[in-house]
């Protein structure tokens, strides 16, 4: 199979449906499966995970399968051949997040093929999309004011900002996004997977870290490059960050070296839905929607029930884990 031949026909696609994403998956000890479909297997593809959860083994679908959803009879062997690879590996249920954005007519689809709505999602499904073909005087432009002189402002105090793939930076950046989860009340990505993102990457894996000009640290960020995109996968911080622009200075930079590697968009891969204040996303989405950018919402996760008795039981589980979480 030519992984690069099919997805250059899927521009939307993002690293979770990558070669290094399955990697990745291995070096965790996950099952990976890449299924290729329509003629000559050169039409679409799925990479899935199995992952084995004491509430029931499943198959996750990140943001795929990559397939042209208007060709009903591709679309119709994909779940086929998805259905059969769930009850040979004996999973409760498929878990699927396709790159397609949120509408009544693409909920309908997935419905008509027996998906019910997840109880926890897979992915960002709302998140902020930087157009990166834009010039950087018409993305300063389209930020809020107030982001445009946090920008200028971390310049003033000498805010500087590198990036690194070494070892050393990923289990600093390990500490720092454990007390930041603390503070923030979320759970944050066990060391394992860090350094398994690492491995699996290499330099398309890379810590933005933001320092005073005494270095001392103050915003950190993972971002993941894959395609046309890069993402700005998970983030952590610093007290410091509560009085210093480092944050911005941070995904400025970001945002200059990706448009001079030649990536077209920056994925900032996460904010809470509209008219939710109490989610966990709240506080960021002030900010990550400063950078202007386009809002996307994406189809919520859905599920492909294999086992219906067994199925209950995850349902209750997460259905209380997502109120717990705040998602």
């Amino acid at each position: 199979m030519d992984w690069q031949e099919i997805t250059k026909k899927f521009p939307e696609a993002n690293f979770l449906q990558s070669p290094d994403y399955g990697k990745m998956q291995e070096l965790l000890g996950n099952k990976v499966i890449v299924d290729s479909y329509g003629k000559n297997g050169k039409e679409g593809l799925a990479q899935m995970i199995v992952k084995n959860a004491k509430r029931g083994r499943y198959l996750e679908i990140p943001c795929g399968p990559l397939i042209d959803w208007q060709n009903k009879q591709l679309v119709d062997e994909v779940f086929k051949k998805i259905h059969l690879v769930a009850v040979r590996e004996k999973c409760v249920f498929v878990r699927v997040r396709p790159q397609l954005e949120a509408s009544k007519q693409n909920i309908n689809l997935l419905e008509k093929y027996g998906l019910k709505k997840s109880p926890m999602h897979l992915a960002a499904e709302h998140t902020v999309m930087i157009d990166l073909t834009k010039s950087e005087e018409e993305l300063l432009a389209e930020m809020r004011r107030q982001t445009r002189y946090d920008i200028r402002r971390a310049g003033k105090l000498g805010i500087k900002v590198t990036k690194t793939n070494s070892i050393e930076a990923f289990r600093e950046f390990h500490k720092i996004q454990v007390e930041t989860a603390e503070r923030q009340g979320f759970i944050p990505p066990d060391l394992k997977t860090l350094l398994a993102e690492r491995e699996a990457f290499l330099d398309k894996a890379t810590i933005y870290i933001s320092e005073t000009e005494d270095k001392k640290p103050i915003a950190y960020g993972l971002i993941i490059k894959n395609g046309l995109e890069g993402d700005y996968y998970e983030a952590a911080s610093t007290l410091l960050n509560h009085k210093l622009p480092g944050a911005y200075a941070l995904l400025w930079q970001a945002i200059k070296d990706l448009k001079e590697e030649g990536y077209s968009r920056f994925n900032l891969w996460g904010i809470a839905p509209a008219g939710q204040p109490n989610h966990r996303y709240a506080g960021v989405t002030t900010f990550k929607t400063g950078f202007g950018g386009k809002i996307l919402e994406y189809v919520p996760a859905h599920d492909l029930i294999i086992s219906k008795t067994k199925y209950l039981k995850n349902l209750l589980v997460e259905t209380m884990r997502k109120k717990k979480r705040r998602l």
